[in-house]
């Protein structure tokens, strides 16, 4: 059966995880995060630096021995991607630390197996881009937007379709929307529809633009996109049609009271802090 409360040490020193910012302190934590965020696995996480963390400050030695043996194995193209990271290897990695205070029960250990199986057998672009999804799903769109923004700097013809490109393109611009960086996600929107014409492209370009641009700038750069005037007109009518829906709702709930002004400032106050945040992480890197 599976342990949710802690067993073990709680470490004085906790160990950074990159993917997601976080600090854990003990076995439980690593073992939960190993298990919820299978995409983020790689060698940001399989590291001598994990291995010694979990010898000093949790003082589970055996485990560390088991880890770092394993890690020679595996050799450097395993912990950065490379064709060797094999769904086998990386199991051999995260198994053990499962298995040190049963986690998971024997069920959830061959799931999780056969789901890095199938990770391993990804094109590495392809398997970039789960980790970009789930990042964005999760919430962490920074994160989602360095990686899309790596699988299109390394683009070459004849790696991936046109139409995977034209999807991270799409998805880029909506962590891109999430952020409030509404030029960025509008210029991302435009490329993808330029690779694929899809009409959620041209949809998502066309909604976004009225966010930072003025009306008649609005009307230059859908004209000079060249898109079909009865599409744009019909993204445009529903967008009409969607905020005056969203007005009465909102009018409704102003009636029954559903929604106190103190909560309506409380919510602004979060979106501004939220947008303050991803511009201070931005202007950084």
């Amino acid at each position: 059966m599976s342990f949710d409360l802690c067993r073990v040490k709680m470490a004085d020193n906790p160990y950074f995880i990159e993917n997601i910012s976080t600090y854990i302190y003990s076995i439980e934590e690593l073992c939960f995060f190993l298990k919820e965020n299978i995409y983020l696995i790689d060698g940001s996480i399989m590291n001598e630096a994990l291995c010694d963390w979990i010898r000093d400050e949790l003082q589970l030695r055996t485990l560390y021995r088991q880890l770092y043996d394993r890690l020679e194995k595996m050799g450097d193209d395993a912990l950065t991607g490379g064709a060797d990271a094999s769904g086998s290897a990386v199991a051999s990695f995260v198994m053990p630390i499962f298995r040190e205070i049963g986690y998971l029960t024997p069920k959830q250990m061959k799931s999780y197996q056969d789901t890095l199986s199938r990770l391993a057998v990804q094109p590495e672009d392809a398997k970039e881009k789960m980790k970009g999804d789930y990042l964005a799903r999760s919430g962490m769109y920074g994160n989602a937007v360095n990686e899309y923004l790596q699988i299109l700097n390394r683009q070459r013809p004849g790696s991936a379709g046109a139409q995977f490109y034209a999807q991270v393109l799409e998805n880029l611009g909506c962590a891109y929307a999430r952020m409030f960086h509404f030029e960025e996600a509008a210029d991302a929107f435009e490329r993808a529809w330029r690779i694929a014409h899809s009409k959620e492209a041209l949809r998502r370009f066309v909604s976004v633009l009225p966010f930072f641009l003025p009306e008649k700038t609005c009307e230059r750069r859908i004209r000079e996109l060249g898109a079909d005037e009865t599409a744009v007109d019909t993204i445009r009518a529903q967008n009409v049609r969607i905020a005056r829906q969203a007005g009465r709702r909102m009018v409704a709930d102003g009636r029954q009271g559903s929604h106190s002004r103190e909560e309506m400032d409380q919510r602004l106050k979060e979106l501004k802090n939220t947008y303050r945040r991803y511009s201070n992480r931005n202007a950084k890197e």
